[in-house]
C-alpha cells in the first residue's frame, strides 16, 4: 500500500521559514506527481505546489514568490521551503502523489500543521 508521511511542521513567527518533507513508500510505479496542499482553518483544501517526474512544476499564484517545491526522485520525496511566513499561511499542509497505473490513483498524507504566530 502506498503511504505519504509528512515531517517539518511546526511553530514559527511572522516573517520565519520552514521546511516540509514528505516521503512515498510502497510505489511500485512511477510517481507522475508529487506535492502539496493545504487547509487552513475553516476552509476547503487548496493547491500550494506540485511537481512532475520530469521537474515540471505548478503553483498556487499567490504563493509562488515565497515557496519552492522540489523533490529527490530517488529518494521518493518530496519538499517545500516556505519563507516570509505569514499568520495566514497557517495551517494543515497535506503532501499528494499522483501515480499513473491503470487509470491513476491520487494518494494523500495525514498533513502536518503549521502555525505561524504574529
Amino acid at each position: 500500500q502506498v503511504q505519504l508521511k509528512e515531517s517539518g511542521g511546526g511553530s514559527v513567527q511572522a516573517g520565519q521559514s520552514l521546511e516540509l518533507s514528505c516521503t512515498l513508500s510502497g510505489s511500485a510505479s512511477v510517481i507522475r506527481v508529487m506535492g502539496w496542499y493545504r487547509q487552513r482553518p475553516g476552509q476547503s483544501r487548496e493547491l500550494v505546489a506540485t511537481m512532475t517526474v520530469d521537474g515540471n512544476t505548478n503553483y498556487q499564484d499567490s504563493l509562488k514568490d515565497r515557496f519552492t517545491i522540489s523533490r529527490d526522485n530517488d529518494k521518493k520525496t518530496v519538499y517545500l521551503q516556505m519563507h516570509s511566513l505569514k499568520p495566514e499561511d497557517t495551517a494543515t499542509y497535506i503532501c499528494f502523489a499522483y501515480i499513473p497505473r491503470g487509470y491513476g490513483a491520487d494518494y494523500w498524507g495525514e498533513g502536518t500543521l503549521v502555525t505561524v504566530s504574529p
